[in-house]
């Protein structure tokens, strides 16, 4: 059953990475995007058990720094979806795996492999087969920016992994983190927007498309968030959170079927070390 869930999962992680992409295709507010977001996700985590007896100090406190983590990543994610390919971006945002190991190896002490050490280094490939090259049909300018945000904001998603660990480790609610996070989405977008995009006319007020794909994209976060801890509840964490990432490849498929994205040979490698990159993460001798 954990491994329907992990694919459950996948599912949602690819589905809502796609939905990102169409939101991004056009100028929309990326701060009322999150914020629709971040109610839809809220609203239904209240379908989640009750939260009597949390430990709402330590709850609260990795709530807030996961939720920062968390907020930061996504928007920088969606920014980058408007300047780069799904696949590309869904890709390097999930080899965040590469930065936990060895952050859970500096802030944990868990041992690392050779094998998992070449997992790093095959992530790195990955992102290298990714840059553009001098043929690049893309604005070069913008396709650069688009790699490094997403870089950005896998750095931020690694951060976040990390912080869940050690507030689980303090004895910190699942659930409380997860509606926490959900607040810190609400705020965080409605911060996004008054510093950065409020100057471009726009009302404050979610239009029809913002609050649709806002909705459908909170939707998919809860189910990520759902079908992740049940997956984990009742499988081998070692098997089922890299089957998990594997999400990327899904949104390489949808990206080129139905937004036509160009499969190259190095986005084809890319995938390749990728894939490869998180198995070998996901290996402990």
């Amino acid at each position: 059953m954990a491994i329907v869930f992990a694919f459950c999962c996948i599912f949602c992680s690819a589905a809502n990475d796609f939905v990102f992409k169409l939101f991004a295709r056009k100028p929309r507010s990326r701060g009322l995007f999150v914020f629709v977001i971040g109610i839809a996700w809220a609203l239904t985590s209240l379908l989640l058990p009750d939260l009597r007896g949390v430990n709402w100090q330590t709850t609260l406190l990795w709530g807030v720094i996961s939720g920062f983590f968390s907020v930061a990543g996504n928007l920088l994610l969606i920014e980058a979806m408007g300047k780069q390919s799904a696949g590309l971006c869904s890709t390097i945002y999930r080899l965040n795996l590469a930065l936990v190991v060895p952050g859970a190896w500096l802030l944990f002490k868990e041992n690392n492999t050779l094998l998992q050490g070449l997992g790093i280094a095959l992530a790195f490939a990955a992102v290298l087969f990714f840059l553009p090259g001098s043929n690049s049909g893309e604005k070069r300018q913008d396709a650069k920016l688009g790699i490094v945000l997403v870089i950005i904001a896998a750095i931020l998603r690694a951060g976040m992994g990390l912080s869940y660990k050690y507030a689980f480790n303090l004895g910190a609610s699942a659930n409380g983190v997860n509606l926490v996070n959900a607040l810190c989405w609400i705020i965080g977008g409605l911060i996004y927007f008054y510093l950065r995009e409020r100057q471009n006319g726009s009302s404050g007020v979610p239009d029809k498309k913002i609050a649709g794909y806002g909705v459908l994209s909170g939707l998919f976060v809860f189910g990520i968030v759902f079908f992740m801890a049940h997956s984990v509840r009742l499988g081998n964490a070692s098997i089922v959170l890299p089957i998990m990432q594997m999400s990327f490849i899904l949104t390489f498929i949808l990206s080129a079927l139905i937004l036509k994205e160009k499969l190259t040979v190095c986005k084809f490698m890319a995938l390749f070390c990728g894939v490869a990159a998180l198995l070998l993460l996901s290996i402990k001798l």
